[in-house]
């Protein structure tokens, strides 16, 4: 068949944006546009998200993606078993829960992020399934029980689980701003009325407590509905919801939770610990907000990510859970799900709040975190990566909650609990789709960078394209390069990151101005075709500090880790099939000299690399070295499999036995290692 092209246009908020569809998906294509501003009474938000669609990722980004697609993203469902055999979300009695929906949350931003048309087939498989066989109620998903064994539905109480319906919300709501799929308002209309008449008498919790831990995911999608449709009775809705959910408001904002999380490892309310829990319940309060307008829901926010990662944070830029919340330790686990599950939080707290911190926190374990805990070919994952990692094996080590196998620090397609399997898909893609956010005032604003293409139609209804050429978060300078028909006011808002002490803005080579880090600028002029924006961030070497006085190397966004070699070995458990064992080849056990602490530049030689075109985070294309001298710390060795943390005391001095000799160590970017150390003891 042959495909024509169809121009479908979004407005956010006086912002139109355009994407091309084919006419295979048109048929089914409103042609209304797709409002994203805040409908009254809703808090308006600080930045509008755009349509999927609109930012097509380039360089290093676009290869990432590519790998996903080549890896398990795009082809989980030809050999992940749960996936493949008699999916309940095709209609079958296979999977019916969580996991399909799941990996369709990364899939589909990641078939229209490429326009990849064998992947947007695919994951249409899922979706077109989904939307045609809502039941007259407007319960929709996989068969029930009562449904598989012939009969009708005749309450609330045959239907099952509302969490995994959570996550095809999302995905149905991405799918919209790519397609404008005219099935899907309706679809989600009938819906939100079904659980308007039966959450009282069915409500979150009763099949299982994941649903009502996660909530704030319904509520969100509720709101997004309400900003297209208008309807009064959504309103109610999300109160209703929000009344069944755990309160992540006083928890967040009660302080006591996040102290008592970091003792507290016993059964006692451990799904409230939970730390893909908490990373979505982390934007509960803030989506609460947007309909109660109550300055507390923020605050709540704010205050408990910040005991967060006071209490429990690592320097990779993410709290830990093993999978519960447990302190600050780098010996202690992350798992994959919270990363991903965190970082789509926070996109979302960024649109409604505009805070910087949270753009730079985003940023943080994007660059830092996320990376580490893929395989090259992205088919296989860690389910616990561990900060100082010095080797990977099965054990159980310092979690929370190892399991039975003691399989969650291997790499494997399946090693661990499998949500990872499904899950881990939605990071990278979705962090490409926020890139860009657009403004209410008609304009955009660059809040996360990376290489990509920006086409949007500002204010008047100009077309403009806007490619940002970087290598960041290797690079310290990104370019913006403008294309527009005419001359154009509109607003462009830049993000100063926390790290940077002050960058420079230049426009067509010359100097335009120099601002402060950790701030929003916005620059309203009259845009021509043709200009250049060049923002430069100085990235200087720097240390922090972390548990038992530990310190951690950093420049800009990226934090540094000792490059271990190692040996890879690969297994099979018949649970678990394939994984993969790392054992260090090099010496691990080094303390850093106390005079790199009091002057990192001076005691560090920082060397670049050239990008290769087929980057991969790993270590032998880590773009950037670090070198500096440490000492061995002879008594700092692996027991139980964990290099437990030695105490560099208050006068910040390690005390125990140091070697003598000083050595050249060399550090490459935390997401570019498999096995490391990022948080080291401090040595005369």
């Amino acid at each position: 068949m042959q495909l024509k092209n169809t121009l479908v246009t979004f407005a956010t908020g006086g912002l139109l944006l355009t994407t091309a569809l084919t006419n295979a998906q048109s048929d089914r294509t409103s042609q209304k546009p797709i409002y994203i501003n805040s409908r009254a009474p809703l808090a308006p938000s600080k930045y509008l998200e755009l349509p999927l669609g609109a930012i097509k990722p380039n360089g290093w980004l676009h290869h990432q993606l590519e790998i996903m697609r080549d890896g398990a993203t795009g082809h989980l469902d030809e050999y992940y078993p749960k996936v493949m055999n008699d999916n309940g979300w095709l209609g079958g009695k296979g999977d019916g829960w969580e996991e399909t929906p799941y990996w369709l949350d990364g899939a589909v931003p990641l078939a229209y992020l490429l326009d990849d048309k064998a992947l947007k087939d695919k994951v249409l498989k899922y979706i077109n399934w989904t939307l045609d066989h809502q039941r007259p109620s407007g319960f929709f998903g996989p068969l029930t029980k009562k449904e598989k064994a012939g009969q009708k539905m005749e309450s609330c109480a045959d239907g099952e689980d509302w969490w995994p319906r959570m996550i095809m919300l999302k995905v149905l709501q991405q799918y919209y701003t790519a397609t404008s799929d005219a099935r899907v308002i309706p679809f989600m209309t009938r819906y939100f009325k079904y659980q308007h008449e039966n959450l009282k008498s069915c409500p979150l919790k009763q099949w299982t407590e994941w649903s009502e831990s996660r909530g704030g995911d319904n509520i969100m999608a509720v709101y997004w509905l309400y900003d297209r449709t208008g309807d009064k009775f959504l309103l109610d809705l999300a109160d209703v919801l929000y009344k069944q959910t755990t309160n992540w408001t006083d928890l967040l904002g009660g302080r006591n939770w996040a102290i008592g999380a970091a003792v507290n490892q016993t059964d006692q309310k451990w799904m409230d610990r939970h730390a893909v829990n908490v990373g979505m319940g982390l934007k509960t309060p803030a989506e609460y907000y947007r309909g109660r307008k109550e300055p507390k829901y923020l605050t709540a926010v704010k205050t408990g990510f910040t005991d967060l990662m006071t209490l429990h944070g690592l320097p990779h830029g993410m709290f830990s859970g093993d999978e519960d919340l447990h302190g600050n330790e780098p010996t202690q686990g992350v798992e994959l799900c919270a990363i991903v599950e965190t970082m789509f939080s926070l996109e979302e707290i960024i649109g409604i709040t505009g805070d910087p911190a949270y753009m730079d926190a985003l940023e943080r374990m994007t660059f830092n975190a996320l990376p580490t805990q893929t395989t090259d070919d992205y088919r296989s994952r860690q389910y616990f990566q561990i900060a100082n990692q010095v080797q990977v094996s099965r054990g159980v080590f310092d979690f929370s909650l190892p399991f039975g196998r003691g399989m969650n620090n291997v790499f494997g397609p399946y090693a661990g609990y499998t949500c990872c399997t499904a899950n881990m898909h939605q990071g990278w893609t979705k962090y490409a789709s926020h890139l860009w956010y657009a403004t209410p005032a008609k304009g955009l604003a660059a809040l996360e960078y990376a290489p990509s293409t920006l086409t949007a139609r500002v204010a008047n209804g100009v077309d403009v394209t806007i490619q940002e050429t970087t290598n960041y978060p290797f690079d310290d300078q990104i370019t913006f390069s403008i294309s527009l028909p005419n001359a154009t006011t509109f607003p462009l808002d830049l993000r100063i990151p926390g790290w940077c002490k002050e960058a420079t803005i230049l426009l067509n080579g010359q100097k335009l101005r120099s601002d402060k880090g950790g701030q929003v600028i916005s620059l309203t002029r009259v845009w021509k075709n043709g200009d250049k924006l060049t923002l430069q961030l100085p990235m200087a070497v720097t240390t922090s500090n972390w548990a038992k006085n530990s310190r951690t190397i950093e420049r800009g966004p990226l934090v540094y880790a000792l490059k271990i070699e190692s040996d890879v070995t690969t297994k099979e458990i018949k649970e678990e099939g394939t994984y993969y064992e790392y054992q260090p080849k090099s010496v691990w056990n080094y303390g850093l000299p106390k005079a790199l602490v009091d002057d990192p530049a001076k005691n560090t030689t920082v060397t670049m690399k050239p990008i290769p075109a087929n980057f991969v985070w790993n270590e032998a294309n880590a773009p950037i070295e670090i070198k500096t001298t440490g000492r061995r710390i002879p008594n700092w060795k692996l027991v139980e499999g964990v290099a437990r943390q030695p105490v560099t005391t208050r006068e910040g001095i390690y005390q125990g036995e140091v070697d003598s000799n000083a050595e050249t160590i060399t550090l490459i970017p935390y997401g570019c290692t498999k096995l490391r150390v990022v948080a080291f003891p401090v040595v005369k």
